[in-house]
């Protein structure tokens, strides 16, 4: 009978524990209520938040690094550029992935499958999304997936897109397009 009564409180400690993780993450990452969607969304919602937590402190290490302006002078946006010419950091990540960073933004393009997986970290700019699927769509991207996720100011766009027939941009040159997507004009509804 203790044998029983010891795996029964098991089972409980197991569902309670489910339950916290469930109520933890939010509920897109949780396709259905078993026990294994639950621990794959978590495990997918940890994986997020461990890139944005990266994220913050290369930005905040960047900013450590460069020196901070005046609070009464206002900081000007740099203007587009050509990518070689351009305030953007620019660096290949692997064989099948590369990143491109500035102040505004940081941008990972990878290959997954047969899909690219594009991952933006940024402040809060209204209307950027709309220029990044813009900036996707007019080079023949189909975006398949989007997930957003935020803490306090700081975005993170994750897109699973797929590369049309008629798309000829390498990652890299992926990457520095939607990187400088972030310093053209705002993009709003009404305007698509």
């Amino acid at each position: 009978m203790s044998h029983i009564a010891v795996e029964r409180n098991r089972r409980r400690q197991m569902n309670e524990h489910l339950k916290v993780l469930r109520s933890l993450t939010p509920c897109f990452y949780i396709k259905r209520g078993d026990q294994a969607s639950v621990i794959g969304g978590v495990i997918e919602f940890i994986k997020e938040l461990q890139q944005v937590l990266q994220a913050l402190e290369s930005k905040k290490q960047r900013k450590s690094l460069s020196p901070n302006p005046s609070p009464s002078t206002p900081r000007p946006l740099p203007l587009p550029a050509k990518p070689n010419h351009s305030p953007i950091g620019f660096e290949p990540v692997g064989d099948v992935g590369a990143c491109c960073n500035s102040s505004l933004a940081d941008v990972e393009a990878r290959i997954a499958g047969s899909n690219v997986v594009l991952k933006i970290v940024c402040g809060r700019i209204p209307g950027q999304i709309l220029k990044i699927i813009a900036v996707l769509e007019k080079f023949s991207f189909e975006v398949l997936h989007v997930n957003i996720s935020s803490m306090e100011d700081t975005f993170l766009y994750s897109f699973v897109i797929k590369i049309g027939l008629e798309c000829q941009l390498s990652l890299e040159e992926l990457a520095v397009e939607v990187q400088q997507s972030f310093f053209s004009e705002p993009v709003f509804l009404n305007e698509i």
